[in-house]
């Protein structure tokens, strides 16, 4: 039998983004929005794609990475207080091992002309695959990636 561990942590990061509340949160709250951000790029061929934003609503992302390498996000939506809150608990695999479970909470709030965006994350890190450290690093890059899909045209197709 293999050794199990279980690793606790929690970590927070705030961003302003130069774009209204509205704006950022259809990037999390949209198919669209978030498919521009929130997925492997050009590094990754997408295997699945499931969207259902609603609270009880899940969404699963799962792709393989060039290296052959898949991960899988698999979520569902707990709470949702439009362009102010959401919160819900997803599951991360990596070529079918469960990596973590985590609960996420983003809070998106009014920061002048922008969107002062936080993310709250609490998991447990699961068999020595990842930690919070990594985690924490991989949610940075991904905001990088949301930042850069805020420029042009909207989810909608409308310029800013």
């Amino acid at each position: 039998m293999s050794t199990r561990s279980e690793q606790h942590a929690t970590f927070s990061i705030e961003r302003v983004f130069d774009a209204p509340v509205k704006r950022v949160y259809d990037a999390f709250a949209t198919e669209a929005g978030k498919s521009r951000w929130f997925a492997g790029g050009g590094k990754w061929d997408l295997m699945e794609r499931k969207f259902d934003f609603r609270v009880s609503g899940r969404e699963r992302l799962k792709g393989k990475w060039k290296d052959g390498a898949i991960t899988d996000f698999d979520c569902t939506y707990h709470d949702i207080v439009p362009d102010q809150r959401i919160v819900y608990v997803y599951d991360l695999y990596h070529n079918g091992n469960k990596l973590s479970v985590s609960l996420a909470t983003i809070e998106f709030a009014v920061a002048g002309a922008g969107t002062k965006l936080t993310v709250t994350e609490q998991g447990v890190f699961l068999d020595g695959y990842d930690d919070a450290g990594g985690r924490e690093q991989g949610t940075r890059k991904l905001l990088d990636q949301l930042a850069a899909s805020l420029q042009g045209a909207d989810f909608r197709g409308n310029s800013p």
